[in-house]
């Protein structure tokens, strides 16, 4: 009966509320979260890869939306998808139920290299080297002579 009665005032919502902001750290620590990630979650941390980002998982919200990655704040505001692992990829989509850490039939052979992220985009960037002519050639105008 109480139960009900708390969930007709919406008072499972309030307290709810007041769990999500206790475990992201506070108000302080939840409003930077806000600010980075656009919403605030709570739920089990599961793992941590090897650049620092955490893996959530909380089986309460929706199918999609109950796995998530927290990057890491050595990132700053330039984090993007292409700094998960493979490994945490295919636990983030449902490929696997078991996270990276977890699973002792993941295969680990010599010619896999490890890991980085796209740097498209940056100073990192792959750009050829080439010594041959282009085959067009940009317009450069003549400059004007002051007569």
């Amino acid at each position: 009966m109480s139960n009900s009665i708390a969930k007709l005032l919406a008072l499972d919502k309030i307290s709810n509320f007041f769990n999500i902001i206790r475990q992201n750290g506070g108000i302080r620590a939840s409003m930077y979260k806000l600010y980075r990630q656009d919403e605030l979650k709570d739920g089990t941390l599961v793992g941590e890869d090897q650049f620092g980002n955490k893996y959530y998982e909380n089986p309460r919200y929706f199918y999609s939306r109950n796995r998530w990655v927290e990057y890491s704040d050595n990132f700053n505001m330039n984090y993007d998808g292409s700094q998960v692992p493979a490994e945490w990829f295919g636990w983030l989509h449902y490929k696997t139920d078991l996270p990276p850490h977890k699973d002792p039939n993941r295969p680990k052979y010599k010619w896999m290299i490890e890991f980085t992220e796209n740097m498209s985009g940056t100073t990192g960037q792959y750009v050829p080297y080439s010594t041959t002519r282009p085959k067009i050639e940009p317009w450069v105008p003549k400059p004007k002579s002051s007569v």
